[in-house]
């Protein structure tokens, strides 16, 4: 048996399937080492008319599979909602509008983000509600992956849809640029209090146990932040030596996007005063202990 960590590399899923009665989850077609098999969409609700929760990254093998997820549950689209601007989830929209007409689309605004898409948004944030036959969505905003991220509540489960905050198979990069990983660490303790059963996440199989996920999630972050603290202690001061020390047992093609991750811990650490950098560059200083 290997002790490698689990990864979203070589993860398999089914372009269609139906994960609750309220959950139909159509796959985004788009498959990498940083999406594993593809960004999951969902349509969510029981009636004729659902919510479309996020669209993929607009690959032409998506529509499809969502005319094939759409036939399956035996709806069609009441609306859009994404849980954030990342190409991955916005890059779809414009498609679906085009097969199946005006849709409204929803999310947090983020100007970066919703700039290069010809697609008109409709604000929402933390705490607002969208509705269809069978499923209340409530906002969460948790940032840290990116500013603009809202989690979804499905309040007649009591389960999350998680976006990119956590993953069903491995873990979330922080980026270096637009991420931030205190807010991060917020954002889980709030979706932990929340007490998810299920976890539906934008990347990978469901979750079937929220809130075990959840306590993962957190104690690995608070495990990376000890071997970084380690590394810096054994005289290791740029981010490709912590990253080749921590990440060691992860494929190597994981490693340049830890980078971001190792990058965003750092940064937390020294706005708590317990690191300092020489060089202006997060990703190209060296560091060492305060």
């Amino acid at each position: 048996m290997s002790d490698a960590p689990a990864t979203l590399i070589g993860v398999e899923l089914p372009d269609v399937d139906v994960w609750s009665p309220r959950v139909t989850v159509a796959l985004g077609k788009n498959p990498s080492i940083f999406t594993g098999p593809g960004t999951n969409t969902y349509l969510v609700g029981t009636g004729a008319e659902r919510i479309l929760l996020d669209t993929g990254q607009g690959m032409p093998a998506y529509l499809p599979v969502l005319a094939s997820a759409l036939e399956r549950a035996g709806c069609r689209i009441q609306e859009i909602v994404l849980t954030h601007g990342h190409l991955d989830h916005i890059g779809g929209a414009r498609d679906v509008i085009d097969r199946y007409g005006a849709l409204r689309v929803s999310k947090r605004p983020h100007a970066g983000f919703d700039a290069p898409w010809p697609v008109a948004i409709t604000p929402i944030g933390d705490g607002d509600v969208v509705r269809t036959e069978g499923a209340t969505l409530r906002a969460l905003h948790t940032p840290g992956h990116a500013e603009d991220h809202l989690c979804f509540a499905l309040e007649e489960e009591g389960s999350i849809f998680s976006g990119d905050n956590v993953l069903g198979v491995g873990t979330t990069v922080i980026p270096a640029e637009g991420g931030d990983l205190l807010g991060y660490m917020r954002s889980l303790e709030r979706l932990l209090a929340e007490e998810p059963s299920v976890i539906y996440p934008a990347h990978g199989p469901v979750i079937r146990d929220g809130r075990a996920k959840l306590r993962e999630y957190i104690d690995h972050r608070m495990r990376r932040e000890q071997e970084i603290l380690q590394a810096l202690h054994d005289g290791l001061a740029t981010i490709p030596d912590i990253v080749a020390r921590v990440y060691a047992a992860y494929p190597k093609a994981l490693h340049l996007p830890a980078r971001s991750s190792v990058c965003s811990h750092l940064l937390k650490l020294e706005r708590e005063g317990r690191v300092r950098r020489v060089g202006a560059a997060p990703l190209d200083a060296r560091w060492e202990i305060a």
